[in-house]
């Protein structure tokens, strides 16, 4: 996780039109889940928390710290859910943020699909150098550096077993199994 402080005298709304301007909504997939998640448009934002996850452990770490907005990648709400009680996962995410005037915001694929954007950071973070171009290419993007993926090239050419030792150096560790259950249940 990262952390930033953002200028105390900017609101969230003028956080998320300076974030939009650079990940505009528009660019995410039809399927996908972006945007302000939870918190009032009107409330100061301080401090920033950048997350993948919004997982219990990201919220813990927000609200020791005094986070005011969450940023994470990966959407809480993806799919459908019929509540947000307390006592689901999901639910206890929300309400946690809101006791806390704390904001969840999401840029997912429109982050994604950004040049600049977290797959150019990926690429980059892999191995991968020389002129990135998207896997799949935004057809509304005349200059053609939009879209999901990065193809790139290689220091050298190596086996598969390399590669993949050389995406888990890049990589930062995870516990299989543990964010994904908690981010995607419920």
């Amino acid at each position: 996780m990262a952390v930033s402080t953002a200028t105390p005298s900017h609101s969230l709304a003028d956080v998320i039109c300076a974030f939009e301007e650079i990940y505009p909504p528009a660019w995410a997939m039809s399927w996908d889940a972006v945007g302000l998640v939870c918190g009032d448009p009107d409330q100061r934002v301080e401090r920033v928390l950048f997350a993948v996850d919004p997982v219990a452990a990201v919220v813990d770490e927000a609200l020791e710290w005094g986070a005011d907005l969450v940023v994470t990648h990966h959407p809480l709400m993806l799919r459908g859910v019929t509540t947000v009680a307390a006592n689901t996962p999901k639910g206890n995410v929300v309400h946690r943020l809101i006791r806390a005037g704390a904001a969840l915001y999401t840029a997912h694929t429109n982050a994604d699909t950004a040049a600049p954007g977290v797959s150019d950071a990926l690429a980059r973070a892999v191995g991968l150098n020389g002129p990135l171009r998207p896997l799949d290419p935004d057809t509304a993007d005349p200059e053609g550096r939009r879209g999901i993926g990065r193809i790139g090239v290689l220091d050298q050419p190596m086996i598969l077993h390399d590669f993949a030792a050389q995406v888990a150096q890049g990589l930062p560790a995870t516990r299989p199994g543990s964010a994904s259950a908690e981010t995607w249940t419920a």
